[in-house]
């Protein structure tokens, strides 16, 4: 295969990484696998993550899943001898990303009017936790703060309690808006050969993603509730109890819905006038899902899932991480990796979701760095 054609879509990209834990880092995971090369400028001391468990040999599993094939330097930016390589570094950047609170880097020195003067082709993205303006600017922020402040909290859980979904997607979400914003600043970059900032900030981007709560709300007056594991505008959709263990099924449409009430032995359920529409199937859900699982819990899941998958009826079973690891359809697509080190000997990771015509990727995966592991290599990047 010809080299040039084998190339990832950010080969020869530098990204410059302040940052730490989560948002960033997944980020610049997401960019490195995307091609670039990540330097990660770390503190004394490191990323806070590198004391996050679990642990293998002593060593952050929690880091190695964020920080896998980039490389680091430990740099005091309040000291003038490494203020002086960060500033070295710059000019070979292609990105800066932080994380830092607003004002951090300002008094650091690195304002953007500095950085935009000093390097007129600098990107700069900064994810913090509500943006560079407004009242709670200066605020402190976490995962959990953004998901209560951002609504996702109030529309996650059930009748009774309000839920934190599973994985963070506060810090998820920023990540993810992080990188589409680099890749349309690289893109700007390219027509007018000048760099930009990009203020992201972790409660807008959870206000982004509720769907289309606020125009419901907006609509009808009156604030969305949690619904357990139903959807607040299609029904049957959710969880369904069999003979033995739960079930996901998904209804997306009149046709859909008659085709699963025959296969279900209840063939009455779509003439009713109670479900004869979408519309009243929502109005009365808690009525349909009686009926529906009066004929499911006949028999058990397995039973269920062969029968409903056999017909083209959207349904899963609700998997653990242990099922998931072991799915067919995960590993065919090369989802799961075995990463191995010095000190560790095959921790399952996930791998990157890029599945490029034009990339052939290689089954050797790079390793999460050392603290300050590659300080001479990145060193004698500024000297070439």
């Amino acid at each position: 295969m010809n080299k040039e054609f084998n190339k990832l879509p950010l080969d020869g990209i530098i990204i410059l990484d302040l940052t730490n834990v989560l948002s960033g880092p997944f980020a610049t995971l997401i960019l490195k696998d995307l091609g670039a090369k990540v330097i990660k400028v770390e503190k004394p001391g490191g990323d806070d993550s590198r004391s996050f468990g679990p642990f293998l040999n002593n060593k952050s599993c929690y880091f190695i899943s964020l920080n896998r094939g980039k490389k680091s330097i430990s740099l005091n930016l309040k000291i003038k001898e490494d203020k002086l390589i960060f500033k070295k570094l710059l000019s070979i950047t292609d990105v800066l990303i932080d994380n830092f609170r607003p004002g951090v880097l300002e008094k650091l020195g690195f304002s953007w009017n500095y950085l935009s003067k000093t390097y007129p082709k600098l990107i700069h993205s900064k994810i913090s936790g509500f943006g560079e303006t407004g009242p709670l600017k200066n605020s402190p922020a976490y995962d959990i703060i953004v998901q209560a402040m951002g609504g996702l909290m109030g529309i996650t859980g059930d009748d009774k309690n309000f839920y934190r979904v599973g994985t963070s997607i506060g810090d998820i979400a920023a990540s993810l808006f992080c990188v589409i914003g680099i890749l349309s600043q690289l893109i700007r970059r390219n027509k007018t050969n000048k760099g930009s900032k990009l203020d992201l900030s972790m409660l807008d981007c959870q206000v982004s993603i509720l769907e289309n709560a606020i125009t419901r709300f907006s609509t009808e007056k009156k604030n969305p509730t949690p619904l357990g594991n139903d959807h607040p505008s299609i029904t049957p959709f959710g969880c369904f109890k069999t003979k033995n263990t739960a079930i996901v099924i998904a209804i997306g449409n009149d046709k859909l819905f008659k085709k699963f009430c025959e296969i279900i032995g209840d063939k009455k359920i779509p003439f009713e006038k109670m479900f004869i529409s979408n519309k009243n199937r929502n109005i009365n859900k808690m009525q349909l899902r009686k009926r529906i699982e009066k004929q499911l819990m006949k028999k058990g899941s397995v039973y269920w899932l062969k029968t409903l998958n056999k017909n083209g009826i959207p349904c899963s079973k609700i998997n653990k991480i242990s099922d998931v690891i072991n799915n067919p359809q995960i590993i065919n697509r090369g989802m799961i990796f075995n990463y191995s080190d010095k000190d560790i000997k095959n921790l399952k990771l996930s791998d990157t979701p890029f599945k490029f015509n034009f990339y052939k990727s290689h089954k050797k995966k790079e390793v999460a760095p050392e603290l300050n592991e590659n300080k001479k290599e990145i060193l004698k990047m500024l000297l070439d």
